[in-house]
């Protein structure tokens, strides 16, 4: 009997539900205490109890306005007599270089090239999706100025490599973690969270993420500096730090003095930097507190139905399948295959079996239209084999927690049937 399964949605319940009728009955839309509350909630959830940093979390619309802040945080002027901790430090400047993979999605390039800092792509490894470490040590120029990378699937990308050569290199690390909350590396002997090894990292909860706030993503930094960089971008460019709604906290409202602008002028109009508004709404807040409550649960699931599938597959000849890098415990996001079969398996699973596919994103982003008939300016190091080869032969199916194992065994019978039909 022919189903149909998403590979990806929401899973809500009348938690969710209630959460959103009470915004709206109290008439609650702005921002307001619970983005705040689900701020600190989110932050507490990605620490361990070996690794209590100091984390600040800054919720946003979405995971691509995540990527815009993260980027665009580097370049300000703020950061000029900044030295770091090691770990980063030198300001952004226009032709400036950030290394990156091709095999992405896109709003990880675009803020890149809308802040006039270039590209410098590099291939990936299979079957773990990531990074190729020799790739991006041969990528380091004098220009580089940071590192922006994806936990690909969910599979954790190699922590210990990529830390190293950023802090021997004096890079910041911008760390997407949007496909991965509840991932976990195994750094210096401590199990910590994917999400916390950056300078920067952002997330999304889209409705195909591990949690989901309809639209939404956050912002996460341990630097003091870098905060309040992403904060002023984050609501309007403003320099002051008050909450909405209140004024003069500080008791420094009308006393200071900014660059050219009359003494006292009123501090919550003062703009240092040129910014956004891109707050999260407080119903989308309100969903992410309730979400947060059922992610271990999420993770659970995710984690079987990606373990059934792989079980249920492992026989099948001419595939390949991912592979969770040392030292890692991913949250899978879904389940990528490789076969040159590709194109006739997808049209089957989904025209005849009722099970949606996707591609592994971009493939490789330097094939597509918004990099082919653009002039932006970009670098290249080495070839794009596995790219191309993910691109062409790659697939992925769904492992969201909404999958029943009945929907998992009939994911891997029709998969095996596709493969069959394909010749």
């Amino acid at each position: 009997m022919k189903k149909s399964l998403q590979y990806a949605g929401q899973v809500y319940d009348t938690k969710e539900l209630s959460a959103i009728v009470k915004c709206v009955s109290d008439l609650r839309i702005a921002a307001g205490p619970n983005v705040e509350a689900f701020e600190k909630k989110m932050v507490g959830r990605l620490k361990s109890p070996d690794n209590q940093q100091w984390l600040h979390g800054l919720a946003v619309n979405s995971g691509s306005s995540a990527s815009l802040l993260a980027v665009s945080s580097l370049t300000s002027a703020k950061l000029k007599d900044y030295a770091g901790n090691g770990q980063g430090g030198r300001r952004a400047k226009a032709g400036d270089e950030v290394i990156t993979v091709a095999c992405c999605f896109p709003t990880t390039i675009a803020p890149i090239i809308q802040n006039g800092i270039v590209p410098v792509f590099v291939d990936i490894d299979i079957p773990s999706y990531n990074i190729n470490i020799e790739r991006m040590k041969e990528a380091l120029s004098s220009k580089t100025v940071a590192v922006v990378l994806a936990h690909t699937l969910g599979n954790p990308f190699n922590v210990s490599e990529v830390l190293k050569f950023c802090r021997q290199n004096g890079l910041w690390l911008i760390e997407d973690n949007c496909d991965s909350l509840g991932s976990r590396y195994l750094l210096d002997g401590v199990w910590m969270n994917t999400g916390t090894f950056g300078d920067i990292s952002t997330m999304s909860f889209y409705p195909p993420h591990h949690i989901t706030t309809g639209e939404g993503g956050m912002v996460v930094t341990g630097n003091a500096v870098l905060w309040k960089i992403i904060k002023s971008l984050r609501d309007w460019g403003r320099d002051c730090h008050c909450p909405p709604g209140k004024d003069n906290d500080c008791l420094q409202r009308f006393v200071q003095q900014h660059g050219d602008l009359p003494r006292g002028y009123d501090h919550k109009y003062v703009y240092s930097h040129l910014g956004y508004n891109l707050k999260m709404v407080e119903p989308c807040g309100a969903l992410g507190i309730v979400q947060l409550d059922k992610l271990d649960d999420f993770i659970v699931k995710r984690k079987r139905n990606w373990s059934r599938l792989k079980e249920g597959l492992s026989g099948l000849e001419g595939f390949v399948f991912p592979t969770a890098n040392e030292n890692s415990d991913p949250s899978w996001f879904s389940f990528m295959m490789l076969s040159k079969k590709r194109e006739s398996i997808v049209n089957n699973l989904e025209n005849y079996f009722g099970i949606q596919t996707r591609p592994l994103f971009t493939g490789n982003i330097l094939k597509h239209p918004c990099m082919t008939e653009y002039e932006y300016s970009h670098r290249v190091v080495g070839d794009f084999v596995n790219s191309d080869n993910v691109m062409n032969n790659g697939f992925m199916v769904g492992v969201y927690p909404g999958l029943s194992d009945e929907d998992i065994d009939y994911m891997v019978e029709s998969i095996k049937s596709a493969a069959r039909i394909g010749g």
